[in-house]
C-alpha cells in the first residue's frame, strides 16, 4: 500500500494463495454451486483443501440430478462414447461414495451397469431414479436396484434397449412402491428426431412390446403413471395392462403404431381411474416419408380410422 498526496493506492498481488482459505470460507463459497456445478466447474480440484471441503456432508442434498444438462442442447454423438460413459461413471460414484446413503433422487444418463450396481448397494434410501440413454445397462444391474432400492417410486429406463421384461418384472416383484414407470422407447419411425445417436442402436429397439406389457401389467399393478411411447406392443399388450393395472391416472402411448382408435376406446372404459390418455396419434415429416416404406399405412388408417400416419 502507497501514498500518493492524499490519495491511498492499494496494490493486489496477483500470487494470492487460495488454497489458504479456510475450511468455512470455502464451504461458504461451494454452497453456492450446485453438486453438478461444482464437478463441471472443477473448483472440487483446485487442490487439496478445496477437495476436502467439497466433500463436506453439509453441502450435499438429497439429489443429484444431471438431466437439465442433457436436455439443454441437441444429443452428441459424443454422448454415446465409452470415454463420455466412463466420465459420467466417474461422477456418478463419487456422489454415492460420498453420501449414498442420504440420496433420494438420482437423474443421470449414459452410465454403466457396473456404476448402477455400485449406486445399488449404497443407495438403500432411493425413491426416484432415472438413467435414460444407458445403452449398457443390462438385467444384472438393475436386479441389484430391485433388490438394494426397495424403496423406489419413480422409475425412467426410457431408452434402454438392453433392459428386457425380466428386468421390469424384478423391479416390480421389489419395489412395492412403485408408481411411475417410464419405458418410452426412440422413434423408430422417424430417426430423424434423434441426430447424433448411432444407427445401429437406432436399428436395435425392443421388439417384445407385448412381453413388457404382461410382466408391468402382472407384477406392477399399483402403477398410476405409465408412458410407453414408441413400443411395439399390439391390442393384446394393451388389453393386458388396462386388465393389470387398473388404478392408472396416466397412460402415454404416443407412437405406438401397432393400435387402434378401438384399442384407446377399449383402455379408456376399463381405466377407472384414467385421467390422461396420450394416444398414438403422431405425424411423419415429408422429408423422411417414402411412398414404398410408408403407403401401405394409408389403408391402415383407412380401415381403422386413427389417423396415425398422416402427412
Amino acid at each position: 500500500m502507497e501514498m500518493e498526496g492524499n490519495e491511498e493506492i492499494v496494490e493486489f498481488r496477483g500470487n494470492s494463495d487460495w488454497a489458504e482459505l479456510t475450511h468455512e470460507c470455502l464451504i461458504n463459497i461451494l454452497s453456492r454451486l450446485s453438486l453438478e456445478d461444482r464437478w463441471k466447474g472443477g473448483s472440487m480440484f483446485v487442490c487439496k483443501s478445496w477437495f476436502d471441503a467439497s466433500k463436506d456432508p453439509c453441502l450435499f442434498s438429497s439429489v443429484f440430478d444431471l438431466e437439465s444438462l442433457f436436455e439443454s442442447g441437441a444429443e452428441l454423438p459424443l454422448w454415446w462414447s465409452p470415454s463420455f460413459e466412463t466420465k459420467i461413471d466417474s461422477m456418478l460414484r463419487s456422489v454415492v461414495d460420498w453420501v449414498g446413503e442420504s440420496l433420494k433422487v438420482i437423474r443421470v444418463r449414459h452410465c454403466s451397469d457396473q456404476a448402477l450396481a455400485f449406486l445399488a448397494e449404497r443407495c438403500p434410501n432411493l425413491e426416484v431414479l432415472s438413467i435414460k440413454s444407458c445403452p449398457n445397462v443390462k438385467v444384472t444391474s438393475i436386479a441389484k436396484i430391485a433388490s438394494g432400492c426397495p424403496m423406489l417410486s419413480d422409475l425412467d429406463i426410457s431408452y434402454c434397449y438392453e433392459v428386457s421384461h425380466e428386468s421390469l418384472e424384478l423391479i416390480g416383484r421389489k419395489c412395492p412402491n412403485l408408481k411411475t414407470l417410464r419405458r418410452n422407447l426412440m422413434n423408430w419411425l422417424d430417426p430423424s428426431q434423434h441426430v447424433g445417436v448411432p444407427n445401429e442402436y437406432l436399428n436395435a429397439c425392443p421388439q417384445n412390446g407385448n412381453e413388457e406389457a404382461a410382466a408391468i401389467s402382472k407384477f406392477m399393478p399399483q402403477l398410476k403413471h405409465l408412458e410407453l411411447r414408441f413400443s411395439k406392443l399390439s391390442t393384446r399388450g394393451l388389453v393386458m395392462l388396462s386388465e393389470g393395472c387398473v388404478n392408472l391416472e396416466y397412460l402415454d402411448l404416443f407412437g405406438c403404431a401397432n393400435l387402434t382408435s378401438r384399442d384407446m376406446e377399449t383402455a379408456f372404459t376399463n381405466l377407472k381411474y384414467l385421467k390422461k390418455l396420450v394416444k398414438p396419434n403422431f405425424y411423419i415429416p415429408r422429408s423422411v416419408f417414402h411412398t414404398e416404406r410408408y403407403g401401405h399405412w394409408n389403408l391402415y388408417d383407412e380401415r381403422f380410422q386413427t389417423n396415425v400416419f398422416q402427412i
